[in-house]
């Protein structure tokens, strides 16, 4: 379970990085489920919860960086 603290410290390209992983991860347990043996069915409900936390934090990093781009080209 990722952490929104250990998050924050984390580049944009780390979180992409992230990211497409945890989604390979719940593709392969969507596989199980339809194959019918998932070990472990807690796990769609922690990934698809990770998976929004990594996606607030990289729209907030967009939004910063954004909004310091606009900041930049009016000043």
């Amino acid at each position: 379970m990722l952490k929104a603290k250990d998050l924050i410290n984390l580049s944009e390209d780390e979180l992409k990085g992230k990211l497409i992983s945890l989604r390979q991860e719940l593709f392969k347990l969507n596989q199980q489920r339809y194959a019918g043996n998932v070990e472990k069915p807690h796990l769609f409900r922690e990934i698809r919860k990770d998976i929004a936390r990594l996606e607030t934090a990289l729209n907030d990093k967009t939004r910063k960086r954004d909004g310091q781009e606009k900041n930049s080209k009016e000043g």
